[in-house]
């Protein structure tokens, strides 16, 4: 019996599952989802299609290069969400307290069940529901915290269920690879690899200052991973319906050129928003208020994305649609709504390696130093305008 139960669900292969559904004559052929484009990228793959080597992330070139008879999909994330919404019903019309992690992955904390169900019977019986009302393939795992039920989820698949006993958990975890412990990264993979640490039973027997040295603060979450400790919450989702940015301006302005780099700026940050809470945005509106504080907006519903430079193209579309009158301007302002949950990376339906790349730097630089520290050359003009003007800034 678990004094607590932590059960996560990872929904197999999704975008090609889905797929599958739709057209069940792609079932059991390599099929890749994706940039369809030479310098488009793999978000997704089937398993057919990985025993060749192809993953996700990877340059669709590569891919079609290890699997030359491989059927090319370009995503669909409207049917995506739509199925990801269908699951979600099912786990919260019987789960106690469930979150959402992305679009297709999801923790329950089953806690106290064991003594009137039996945690594991009722997680199977969940796992039979998914899969008998909403026809797509899902895998669990079953411990006592969120980093062994996400590593037994892996294990698991394809379709299947793993339950770490209490207790078993640093046993269970040994044997594997590094790579398999959540938020090991390719570079942490390659500095372990590089440390002669190949598997989770030697990065549990390094000593903590040791990890702390050569990884910073996260050499203590990895030291405790691989010791099989998490204290880590379930946080109950709560579906976040969208984020926004404005700027009132203190003296009334006809500055096309500037108004353009504020909301370039805005979409910018909010774009970092999405990715940094995993999240997609399908519907853009802007805002102004003119002198006479007459306001007006425009919206456009778009693909699914967190792409700054897609949300940056349409936010100055629709600001040259809704400024029709010429007057004084007070205020402007972005919205992103329509969100779903789910990381960017597994949209890259149309982005090529050199964006994907510098999107990644851009935000590893933002979050550790914050959302000022790196802009568009753009932005510059926006530093001028924040050193001539007092605005009150709202989102």
């Amino acid at each position: 019996m678990y004094d607590r139960a932590i059960l996560h669900l990872d929904l197999d292969s999704f975008f090609v599952s889905v797929e599958c559904l739709k057209n069940s004559s792609l079932l059991g052929k390599p099929l890749v989802i994706g940039g369809t484009s030479n310098r488009g990228v793999v978000a997704s793959c089937s398993y057919e299609a990985r025993r060749f080597g192809v993953h996700s992330a990877m340059p669709m070139k590569m891919a079609l290069r290890l699997c030359p008879q491989a059927t090319i999909i370009k995503g669909d994330m409207d049917s995506y969400s739509k199925y990801s919404g269908i699951v979600t019903d099912i786990i919260a019309e019987e789960a106690p307290v469930y979150e959402k992690a992305s679009i297709d992955e999801f923790y329950l904390d089953l806690t106290g069940m064991d003594k009137h169900f039996g945690c594991f019977k009722w997680s199977s019986e969940l796992r039979q529901k998914v899969i008998k009302d909403s026809g797509l393939p899902i895998s669990f795992g079953l411990s006592i915290n969120k980093t062994v039920s996400k590593v037994g989820t892996g294990e698991a698949k394809p379709n299947g269920t793993k339950y770490v006993p209490n207790g078993a958990e640093k046993g269970f975890l040994a044997p594997l690879p590094v790579g398999r412990i959540p938020g090991v990264g390719d570079q942490t993979h390659k500095k372990l690899n590089f440390m002669g640490v190949r598997t989770i039973e030697t990065l549990s027997q390094i000593p903590i200052r040791l990890l702390e040295r050569e990884f910073g603060k996260p050499g203590r979450s990895l030291w405790e991973k691989a010791n099989a400790i998490d204290n880590t919450p379930i946080v109950p989702y709560h579906e976040q319906k969208s984020m926004s940015k404005e700027r009132t301006f203190m003296e009334d302005t006809l500055d096309v050129t500037m108004m353009k780099h504020l909301l370039l700026d805005m979409a910018d940050k909010l774009s970092f928003e999405l990715r940094a809470s995993g999240k997609l945005a399908s519907t853009i509106t802007v805002k102004i208020r003119y002198a006479d504080f007459n306001t007006y907006t425009k919206q456009k519903n778009i693909t699914y994305t967190a792409n700054d430079r897609l949300l940056g193209q349409h936010v100055i579309d629709l600001f040259d649609k809704v400024y029709e009158r010429r007057q004084l301007i007070r205020l402007i302002g972005v919205k992103y709504s329509g969100l779903v949950q789910g990381n960017y990376q597994i949209n890259l339906f149309d982005d090529t390696m050199e964006h994907i790349q510098l999107m990644q730097q851009m935000d590893r630089i933002r979050r550790r130093f914050g959302a000022d520290s790196i802009m568009r050359a753009s932005g510059l003009v926006k530093a001028k305008v924040l050193r001539d003007q007092l605005p009150m800034d709202g989102g």
